[in-house]
């Protein structure tokens, strides 16, 4: 291994424990705070999260926030608040919900959604009011704060409900104080309460909401009444927000008012959902807001203390990140070197002649948009299952269906019909039965069950595939009746390959990922961090986790295979050589993706209305899309180009963006 590769792999794990030192320092505020993981069990399973445990704590009892993160995150989320309120002496629990990050839910799941959050904020608080470090008054009431993003608002919100019954029977409260983030009341009506109940249970307590104006989901019932969610908002006047308030004359945001002897107020950033955990803002609101809450503790905790520094974290972490994705090109290549290993290794690809004449130049164009767009243009229609473009997707399934079958009839009718046309409608015929057969099923294969438990992995994976077939016909169509410079050889594109390159490749990328994951596990060991930055994190993984790869990972490898060799195939005459060619493969995995996200979002930022307001879930998930399949453009490309093996890439992009996936959402591990 020649020393430049040496010197990579050294870089790459400095940059991990560098930055991973880093952020244990900005975590745990320089090791004034102790950061643990911890888990406890609960009649609902066991939930885990992050304890955050300024010094003295042990021996002076503070004021505690229990923090949870909403659907599809982990307790890292809450990152922000755990780091800048531990650091000013209160006690903090990042909190995994019920199936999220290292918690598990064992109770019964008719509705998934609805197993994740009703308790999960409750169980905890009951959890915490037990430690000796957490803070009572003279009556025993808990000098708790219950705080959530999304979902984790919902849970928060229960917990004050069911709280409040609580001291209906005893005479106490666990829960001082609440504070949410992105997140009305609309899940809460779901469970049979009204606004009055609602709106009563908070009682003397002080509570507060964080209601971002470019929110995709919540705070304008109207807009949610009309599926059109994702558009400017004002929540603070709306009614729910007036009787929240206690119905003020004059209600104004950030500004705290009475109601039922409790003080309530709405802050109103301008944000989208998901950037409240990575805003300086909505972190600025969360102190003021306890610092209102928790006045009459100064002695042990700081009141009115400004500056943060939760972004050091986020960024030595993203430091870390860095070396985790750059180690897999130094460990990959030491490994194609070693013993059998090396089988991976095939005669590189002759380069296909740059297209010549206008009509191969504009058909290369042509394949190099369709492939970017059109992905794009049908996430929506599979993440979301919109019935009219289904059916419109269907529709046009049945015409290549009909076409093809056409075609493969009449090329048996003509004895001089080419070999190559019979061959190309046979395939493209089969292909087409098969997406018309998944198309047929789709509510079926979404829906989470034992084998396929990550509610938006399922969704993702069915478009992922779908898109496969969808490339696959064209890759048949355009192998088989191509001709000229545009015809291309199989092995030219690295497809045919002796078994053994095959296997090697296989063993390689699980070797270079468990190397990668080792290291995150000592990571995790040793500083209780991970490698992140905002939505996208390589987190630990439990058990569960890994026996779904084993189904996930091969149904992934459907997508990364067809569509990561199209993509060489196209990008493999000599035009595309150096960065035009990265450029061009990363452009083919995400150009459409990114263009919907500026269309999508420039609209809502400047008209007040998204460019496809019904979609909300659909397009924060886009968000965290764009990164890893560019990351995976980048691996595919360049493990092709070094072994002239077009299997490598995939098998590493199918079982680690897979695992990426599942440990960093919602999964079911017992139905």
């Amino acid at each position: 291994m020649s020393k430049k590769w040496i010197t990579m792999l050294v870089v790459s794990i400095v940059l991990i424990f560098g930055g991973s030192f880093a952020a244990f320092l900005a975590n745990s505020s320089s090791g004034d705070v102790d950061v643990t993981r911890v888990s406890f069990g609960t009649e609902g399973g066991e939930l885990s999260g992050l304890l955050y445990v300024p010094d003295g704590a042990a021996d002076e009892p503070r004021p505690t926030i229990v923090a949870t993160h909403g659907y599809l995150n982990s307790a890292e989320m809450q990152a922000p608040q755990a780091i800048e309120m531990s650091k000013r002496g209160y006690v903090v629990l990042a909190l995994d919900q019920y199936d999220h990050g290292h918690s598990i839910g064992t109770m019964d799941k008719p509705i998934p959604f609805f197993s994740f959050w009703p308790t999960s904020i409750y169980d905890a608080v009951n959890y915490m009011y037990e430690q000796d470090f957490v803070l009572k008054d003279d009556e025993g009431n808990g000098i708790i704060a219950a705080s959530g993003h999304s979902m984790g608002g919902f849970s928060s919100t229960h917990a004050i409900m069911l709280d409040e019954m609580f001291y209906e029977e005893t005479g106490v409260r666990k829960i001082d104080s609440y504070l949410t983030m992105g997140s009305d009341y609309q899940w809460i009506y779901a469970l049979e309460y009204e606004l009055e109940d609602i709106v009563a249970a908070y009682g003397p307590r002080t509570a507060g909401k964080i209601a971002a104006t470019y929110d995709e989901f919540f705070f304008d019932p109207e807009a949610a009444a009309e599926e059109r969610p994702v558009q400017r908002k004002n929540y603070i006047e709306t009614e729910e927000a007036q009787a929240f308030l206690g119905n003020p004359d004059t209600p104004e945001q950030g500004e705290f008012f009475e109601n039922n002897q409790g003080q309530r107020v709405i802050y109103q950033p301008e944000e989208i959902h998901p950037w409240n955990h990575f805003s300086m803002t909505t972190t600025g609101h969360a102190i003021e807001f306890y610092d209102e809450a928790f006045a009459d503790y100064s002695e042990v905790v700081q009141i009115g203390e400004s500056g943060q520094s939760w972004m050091y974290k986020e960024w030595f972490s993203f430091v870390a990140l860095i070396g985790f994705f750059l180690l897999f090109v130094p460990s990959i290549r030491l490994l194609t070197q070693a013993p059998v290993l090396s089988n991976v290794n095939v005669k590189a690809p002759e380069a296909v002649p740059v297209p010549k004449s206008d009509g191969e130049k504009a058909a290369n164009l042509i394949l190099i948009l369709f492939g970017a767009f059109f992905p794009a243009l049908l996430f929506t229609a599979f993440y979301s299952a919109d019935e009219s473009a289904i059916r419109l997707v269907l529709m046009v399934n049945i015409i290549i269906m009909f076409t093809s079958i056409a075609v493969f009839v009449a090329s048996f009718a003509r004895k001089q019909s080419r070999i190559a046309i019979k061959k190309a409608s046979g395939f493209i015929l089969i292909v087409s039965v098969i997406q018309f057969a998944l198309l047929q099923f789709q509510n079926e294969l979404i829906t989470v069950t034992e084998l396929l438990g990550a509610p938006t992995g399922n969704p993702i994976l069915f478009w992922a595939v779908n898109v496969a077939l969808i490339t696959l016909m064209v890759v048949i169509g355009q192998y088989h009746l191509s001709s000229g410079s545009q015809k291309m050889e199989l092995h030219r594109t690295g497809l045919k390959v002796n078994p053994k390159a095959i296997v090697a490749a296989l063993m390689i990328a699980v070797l270079s990922i468990v190397i990668g994951y080792a290291l995150l596990y000592l990571v995790d060991a040793l500083f209780k961090t991970d490698f992140r930055l905002w939505t996208l994190a390589v987190k630990t993984f439990g058990f569960h986790h890994l026996m779904a790869l084993f189904i996930y990972a091969p149904l992934f490898f459907i997508f990364y295979f067809i569509v990561g060799y199209s993509v060489n195939r196209t990008t493999s005459d000599e035009s595309f050589n150096g960065i035009k060619g990265y450029a061009v493969s990363i452009f083919m995995f995400v150009g459409g993706l990114v263009f919907y996200l500026v269309y999508h979002y420039g609209l809502l930022f400047t008209t007040g209305t998204a460019g496809f307001p019904a979609e909300s879930l659909s397009s924060i998930v886009v968000i965290g899309l764009v990164p890893i399949l560019t990351i995976a453009a980048i691996y595919n490309r360049y493990f092709f180009k070094l072994t002239g093996n077009v299997y490598l890439g995939a098998f590493l992009n199918s079982i680690l963006m897979t695992l990426i996936l599942l440990a960093n959402t919602a999964f079911h591990a017992t139905l």
